[in-house]
This record gives C-alpha cells, sequence and structure tokens, in this order.
C-alpha cells in the first residue's frame, strides 16, 4: 500500500506565503493545483502544501524530521531566513523552528549529533 502525506499550512495573502516558503524550502513549488494552493514534494510521498485560508492562518505546527539537518539549515540560512529558535532534546534530538509570515511554525529535526571519537585507548 502507498500512502501519501499532504501536510497543509493555511496563509493569509497566497503570493507572500508561496514567496517565503520558496526561499525556506529551496526552490518552486512542485504544482499548483489552483489558484490558491502551491504544493512542495519533500520527499517521495510526502508533500507540505499551502492553501490560503485567512481565517484559520498562523495556526499550523508542522515538523519534517530530515537526515541532513546542519546542512538543511546552513543551506537555509544561506538563503536568507535563521530559525526563530533552536531546540535541542535530553534525547539529543535537534530541532530549528521558523515561523512563516502568518506565524505558521516549520520545524526541521535532526537526529542527534553523532559523540566525537576518543581515539584508540589501549
Amino acid at each position: 500500500m502507498t500512502v501519501d502525506l499532504f501536510a497543509g499550512v493555511p496563509v493569509r495573502d497566497y503570493a507572500t506565503a508561496a514567496a517565503w516558503y520558496e526561499v525556506l524550502l529551496g526552490g518552486p513549488p512542485s504544482f499548483r493545483p489552483n489558484d490558491v494552493e502551491a504544493v512542495w514534494e519533500l520527499a517521495e510521498h510526502r508533500y507540505l502544501y499551502i492553501e490560503e485560508k485567512p481565517e484559520h492562518a498562523g495556526h499550523a505546527l508542522q515538523t519534517v524530521f530530515v537526515s541532513d539537518f546542519d546542512t538543511r539549515i546552513a543551506e537555509i540560512a544561506g538563503r536568507g531566513l535563521e530559525p526563530a529558535e533552536r531546540e535541542t532534546y535530553s534525547n539529543g534530538v535537534r530541532k530549528a523552528i521558523f515561523h512563516d509570515p502568518d506565524g505558521n511554525e516549520i520545524g526541521f529535526g535532526g537526529a542527534p549529533l553523532e559523540p566525537e571519537s576518543v581515539g584508540d585507548e589501549q
């Protein structure tokens, strides 16, 4: 069985939000199903989409867990967006939180850092 996930983010102004998400996600949407939605394929069968729904804007909470956390956050910063917050949980999992122009929270999570090897002790 194949399952596709579409994680939605309601926004007030489609054009403003689409431009911001292009910077965050590194490119234009994968497709635009209509005049008020844009969809980015983050990985096979996994999509993040924005939809102009002003009455619901600002309430989304999405986290995308990635294997290239440090690289991804650095690339986003290189495009001019810095996380509003950074967290490291007690188990070492890391999270960088961005807020779109409406206040929606888009987080990127990453696995704990590998402990640095301590050389050979004999």
